[in-house]
């Protein structure tokens, strides 16, 4: 499938050696529930890993740990670099038009108002959103959104990037769009990457390896290397098979 979204052209990126993200067995507990419990994961600099797991077993207690906003009660998380998180929602503000709000993590990293909008406002071409600069989040559509949150989890040059559902809201149509543009932006703008999900083909799709976790508390149960050459076909039976062996381990318990 090809989309219609054009990958942004930007500057190549450099990776420090340390722009990666180590967790050495993690435990959070709230409360009685555990959440996680003996969690190991490593991600490496400039790679792509997919998080995915039953609901409630802690993938977004995961990425809120190596975020920074919460801590863990055992274990270490180790992150090189710096991260951007982008939340489920797209959290736009409605008052904002699109560069004041992909500029916003400019500003409250220290950014002007005005210096913040100047380095936003050309890359909204380079997002398939020329014409929408003035556009505030009501006028945009779900995909018009992402993007926008997207290019504002971008900016800040952090190197490591955490993506919790980025795709969820959307309609299945849109959401397939979205994988090929996302998997251009990257290819054009590498980071490290980890992203959590409830479905197995977008991680294949999009991700170097699938690490499936367990029912709570989670804990790594496999860590899958998805080995194909992108663009990725879903109807390729390479993929078709790694998709089935991520659902097979999700389905046992």
């Amino acid at each position: 499938m090809q989309s219609d979204f054009e990958a942004p052209a930007m500057e190549p990126f450099s990776f420090a050696q340390d722009a990666g993200v180590r967790l050495t067995d993690v435990a959070r507990s709230f409360g009685a529930v555990e959440a996680l419990s003996g969690l190991d994961l490593v991600v490496e600099p400039g790679q792509f890993v997919a998080v995915v797991g039953p609901s409630g077993c802690g993938k977004s207690t995961l990425l809120e740990l190596v975020a920074g906003l919460q801590e863990p009660d055992a274990g270490s998380v180790e992150v090189g670099g710096g991260a951007s998180y982008m939340p489920q929602h797209d959290a736009l503000l409605p008052w904002r038009d699109s560069v004041g709000n992909a500029a916003l993590a400019l500003e409250c990293s220290g950014a002007s108002k005005r210096d913040a909008r100047q380095q936003a406002r050309p890359l909204l071409a380079r997002f398939g959103l020329a014409g929408f600069e003035g556009a505030r989040p009501a006028a945009l559509s779900g995909g018009m959104r992402q993007r926008v949150a997207f290019l504002r989890t971008l900016l800040p040059g952090h190197p490591v990037l955490l993506l919790d559902e980025p795709f969820g809201a959307l309609d299945s149509i849109t959401r397939a769009d979205m994988h090929e543009w996302l998997a251009g932006t990257l290819a054009a703008e590498p980071r490290t990457v980890l992203m959590v999900t409830h479905d197995v083909e977008e991680a294949v799709f999009l991700a170097d390896r699938v690490a499936v976790l367990s029912p709570r508390p989670g804990h790594v149960v496999a860590d899958i290397e998805v080995a194909l050459p992108r663009p990725r076909n879903v109807t390729d039976p390479a993929f078709v098979a790694l998709r089935q062996r991520a659902l097979e381990v999700l389905h046992q318990r």
